[in-house]
């Protein structure tokens, strides 16, 4: 049984300027995970937008967990709260702007699992 506990979780800047706490990713664990998709939880803080960027060959889902922005995919734009999910097909240019007065909280899940050679900061 794998359990991850987000209050231990380890969080870093990544590349596109969250920031980032990978909570599964079965690459990345000493057990096998029977799974191909990676799941990770992101924070933009107030007035921050991410660097756009593109996922090559990926599909990627954010599930807004708390607070409020505008995404922005490919040419399109939309304003984003808590409890929205959001699909970003592959090979879309993508970032999200935090427009709130609070963290943006996502819960971000990439399948196949996210690759540091899958992404392009644009």
């Amino acid at each position: 049984m794998l359990i991850k506990d987000i209050q231990n979780g380890e969080y870093f800047r990544a590349i596109d300027n969250t920031i980032l706490c990978e909570l599964l990713h079965p690459a990345k664990e000493d057990e096998v995970l029977n799974i191909r998709y990676s799941i990770a939880h992101a924070i933009v803080k107030p007035g921050e937008t991410t660097l756009p960027h593109k996922l090559k060959t990926s599909t990627e889902v954010y599930y807004v967990l708390d607070g409020e922005g505008i995404i922005h995919i490919d040419e399109e734009s939309a304003e984003v709260h808590s409890g929205q999910a959001i699909y970003i097909p592959p090979n879309t240019k993508q970032y999200i702007q935090n427009r709130g007065n609070s963290d943006l909280k996502i819960l971000c899940i990439v399948y196949p699992m996210w690759r540091i050679e899958d992404e392009k900061v644009l």
